[in-house]
């Protein structure tokens, strides 16, 4: 069921730079909010977490030092960062939130989802 409406996708050039945001429709309050992204041909793999109590934020080592997720309380929102963006990067990016209790990358875990972005980068 998508929930989860996720904005700010698009295409760049290598180095660029993009903000992802992903804010709930219903405005539903969950503790546990993460990005994930998938590539053509590829499994859809975990970007990073972020557990709101506490804002604590895990990041896979492919983009740690990059991207950095954040949040906005009062618009119940949570956004991704991406900085010096790479070819490999290219993917269509997920974010899912639910209320996990703790910092979870298991996509089982998270009942709701959005409808995934295109992020493009070209070299």
């Amino acid at each position: 069921q998508v929930q989860l409406m996720e904005s700010g996708g698009g295409s760049v050039q290598a180095g660029g730079s993009l903000t992802l945001s992903c804010a709930d429709a219903k405005d539903t309050w969950f503790d546990t909010w993460a990005w994930f992204r998938q590539a053509p041909g590829k499994r859809r793999d975990g970007v990073g977490v972020i557990y709101i109590q506490g804002g604590h934020t895990y990041y896979a080592d492919s983009v740690k030092g990059r991207f950095t997720i954040s949040q906005d309380p009062a618009k119940n929102t949570v956004y991704l960062r991406m900085n010096d963006l790479q070819p490999e990067d290219t993917a269509v990016y997920y974010c899912a939130a639910d209320r996990a209790g703790g910092v979870n990358w298991y996509q089982g875990t998270y009942n709701h989802w959005g409808q995934g972005i295109q992020v493009t980068v070209s070299s």
